[in-house]
């Protein structure tokens, strides 16, 4: 506040001070409870004058005055627009060192003419003369001179980007956000108008619904490619699920009570089914996607380029703007307006001129990195359709569009032209990612890979027609049927080429340093092929191609400390290994030593929430083997394989067993360790189809007593399975993950779960009979809603 009012000279006193500084105080106020002004520059001129100076408003608020007066609905705006350029001219340099300034002491900064600008009402008077021809009556509206709106939006856009409070009560005005859109429809303000939506939506507490959109459908299909990608930036806000920042609200417990609240379909999902419904869209991303790319200039300097881009460029609107202003350089416009009045915070400047060593390179190598920011932007609308509740209809237009096949043509040339350096903190699907375009580009590559792959016939499409024919061959000579998903692969939709993107994505994998935040993306990637069903060809098809000795490296020989790269790496060794004995051969040549397998099990046991997936498929692949000791070939493997034998102890089964119930509780539960429940439960859903489940239920009440806390893990047990029915016997929950990943039909889950809390005290396969009387139900309450 003193900076606007500036300083007050020793002779000023008492009353008057006050009142000057009571001016900004009754502008506020009146804008809040809306009595009094509507507007700062309804105060006198005189008066306006007379503080103009000492306040340091540089005559914005006389300016602001002359431009309310001029833009009266009969004006030709030709006045209103000289006077709105003179304002632009002291607002855009705040806008650019915005910008061009390290983050952090951007946000420190101020800017007192943006902040000047809307105290004294500019914000609301340019809202209300850009929405005015949509509020007379006559059927001829009012057309508004296109550089004239660009420039208006312009200087909104600076005051967002600089004034605290301004992007929030636009935001706030759903009646000029839908009008926002309608601005697009001119090739001439989309840009501007992009820039300013996204930055809205951005902050906006409720998701927009793009059905409320004037003739969405005609919108979007008047879009060139260029326009599309832009708009799929701001499509990303609209269809994505808002993160709701409190972990505690990420809990399975809140989730479930928040999803019976909200029984109907959220906006998100809504504007989801919106999007597929318009004719070409899905289309027209694939042919986005999976475009190449000119390569004039040669690759390396154009990745040097890259990387000295990335210390001033914000984002990918501010380098749509400096291609506009490269455009405009080398074709000169015919009203003869320079290149400083193309876009929003570069609108002003200087070091973009002749001058900048830049320059002269900027046109073919801004292409190429208006691509990859383009595709990113692509990647990620395709990524949350295929997640969302029309997968199986995102999936047949992706496959019938050919969009893996494309990006495979693209691999080599474009997605992994360059061992990039990626040590940064691995990114959740809905945060904000500061790394670098080409950073970006391949996390979310593989973030589709992933989604794609999961759980979906369609994941045969990663490879090409001499790797189906492998698989067949691999279930040929194991004379087992091929998978049937295998069978309908439809051959004309499959990767072209010498080898697939499953393949190739191996290749690249192995060349990544250990610590890499790419090889957690790499191995979701390839984990979710393999999800689903087991299929010993998929498995023998990775095996043979040197997967499962280059995960045991990276765990136990190179030294990687990445908690989220070695998770990833246990779960993708827990499908990799699951009912194969070739895989536990190999692993037992690989881990030949006392030292490595030590260094193994204590990777393992380190955390077992990120490696409770590989123990649970310990568990299963020693249950079947021990039950097929008619076939030498799997006796020979149970008697010399060190981690088989480790399992095959029952004391380091309950180890396990007792660590996994004692790591969470009802209150912690997430789709993150809720893994760990269904591991316990496999354990004691094989020992109840030995006979053996009061021999673990005894240990475990024995442990408690060993511990001094009577009571607490099997109570703690109890409310964990009582939860487990609420959450997976839902009439919306899914169960065939956790039938196809054990092989244990879900039936029995659930008859184990109902043994395990029958309230028969005298059932031997009961919890509540191994809980003496004073300390039965501990905590049950924590369950109750």
């Amino acid at each position: 506040m003193a900076t606007l009012l500036g300083s007050h000279s020793p002779g000023i006193r008492g009353k008057r001070s006050i009142r000057n500084g009571n001016i900004i105080a009754k502008i506020r106020q009146s804008q809040i409870v809306g009595q009094g002004f509507s507007r700062g520059t309804q105060l006198p001129e005189e008066l306006l004058q007379e503080r103009d100076k000492r306040a340091k408003w540089h005559g914005i608020p006389k300016l602001l005055q002359k431009l309310h007066e001029s833009s009266h609905p009969n004006s030709d705006l030709s006045q209103t627009h000289s006077l709105l350029k003179e304002l632009s001219s002291l607002l855009s340099m705040e806008a650019m060192s915005f910008v061009t300034e390290d983050r952090k002491s951007a946000q420190e900064s101020t800017f007192p003419n943006t902040y000047t600008f809307d105290l004294f009402g500019g914000v609301d008077l340019l809202v209300e003369i850009l929405m005015r021809p949509t509020l007379t009556m006559k059927k001829k509206k009012p057309k508004m001179n296109d550089d004239f709106i660009k420039d208006c939006l312009s200087v909104l856009y600076n005051c967002c980007i600089c004034t605290e409070g301004v992007t929030k009560s636009l935001a706030a005005r759903n009646d000029f956000v839908l009008f926002l859109f309608t601005l697009m429809r001119n090739k001439t303000t989309f840009l501007q108008t992009a820039t300013l939506i996204e930055d809205i939506l951005g902050v906006k507490k409720e998701i927009i619904q793009l059905e409320g959109i004037p003739n969405l459908s005609r919108l979007v299909q008047s879009f060139d490619q260029q326009q599309l990608a832009n708009f799929c930036r701001i499509l990303s806000v609209t269809i994505s699920e808002p993160d709701l920042g409190n972990d505690d609200k990420h809990t399975l417990l809140a989730k479930n009570a928040q999803q019976k609240r909200n029984a109907s379909p959220s906006r998100a999902e809504v504007n989801q089914v919106t999007l597929l419904n318009i004719p070409g869209f899905i289309e027209r991303l694939c042919k986005l996607a999976t475009r190449k790319v000119s390569e004039a200039t040669g690759a390396s300097d154009v990745l040097q380029e890259l990387e000295d881009w990335y210390t001033w460029l914000d984002n990918a609107l501010v380098l749509d703007a400096l291609m506009q202003m490269a455009t405009e350089e080398a074709e000169p416009s015919s009203t003869g307006q320079q290149a400083d009045s193309v876009t929003i915070p570069l609108s002003s400047d200087e070091s973009l001129q002749a001058t900048s060593p830049l320059r002269h390179r900027l046109p073919q190598s801004m292409k190429i990195v208006h691509e990859i920011m383009y595709k990113v932007e692509v990647l990620y609308v395709l990524c949350v359709l295929l997640m969302g509740r029309q997968r199986n209809q995102v999936h047949k237009m992706l496959a019938d569009f050919r969009l893996i096949p494309g990006l495979n043509n693209l691999f080599d040339s474009l997605i992994w032209r360059k061992f990039t350096s990626s040590n940064h903190v691995v990114h959740g699907q809905n945060e904000n990612c500061d790394c670098s375009p080409e950073i970006s580009f391949k996390i979310q590559f593989l973030r589709l890979l992933q989604s794609f792959s999961d759980h979906h016939e369609n994941k045969y499409l990663l490879l090409n027609n001499n790797e189906l024919n492998e698989l067949s061959a691999i279930s040929l000579k194991a004379n087992i049927p091929e998978v049937e998903a295998l069978v309908n692969t439809d051959r004309s939709l499959v990767c072209d080429g010498k080898k697939g993107l499953l393949t190739r994505l191996l290749i690249v994998m192995r060349r990544e340093p250990p610590d890499s935040s790419f090889r957690f993306w790499q191995a979701r990637a390839v984990e979710s092929f393999l999800r689903g069903a087991t299929s010993y060809a998929d498995q023998m098809f990775l095996l043979k191609r040197g997967l499962l000795e280059h995960i045991l490296f990276c765990v136990v020989d190179s030294g990687c400390k990445s908690r989220d790269v070695l998770q990833s790496y246990f779960d993708l060794l827990g499908e990799l290994m699951k009912f194969n004995m070739d895989a536990f051969k190999r692993f037992n040549k690989y881990v030949s030593t006392g030292d490595k397998f030590q260094t193994f099990m204590s990777q393992i046991n380190s955390s077992l929430v990120d490696s409770n997936m590989l123990v649970r498929c310990i568990v299963l692949s020693l249950d079947r083997f021990e039950s097929q000791t008619d076939d030498l070939n799997v006796v020979e493997v149970l008697s010399e394989c060190c981690l088989l034998s480790f399992m095959a102890r029952v004391e380091n089964r309950l180890a396990f067993l007792f660590r996994l119930i004692n790591i969470i509780n009802v209150q912690t539960l997430t789709q993150e360790n809720v893994s760990c429940l269904n591991t316990s439960l496999v354990v004691l859903m094989l020992a109840r189809r030995r006979g053996k489940l009061p021999l673990y239920l005894n240990a475990l009440r024995e442990k408690e007593y060993t511990e001094k806390y009577p009571g607490c893990l099997l109570n703690n047990f109890l409310n964990l399975l009582r939860f487990w029915q609420r959450h997976y016997l839902n009439k919306d929950k899914d169960s065939t993950c956790l039938e196809n990943s054990s092989c244990i039909p879900f039936s029995y889950w659930k008859e184990t779960v109902s043994v395990l809390l029958d309230s028969d005290r005298t059932s031997p396969c009961a919890i509540a009979s191994y809980i003496d009387e004073p300390f039965m139900d501990l905590d049950r309450d924590l369950l109750e809603d």
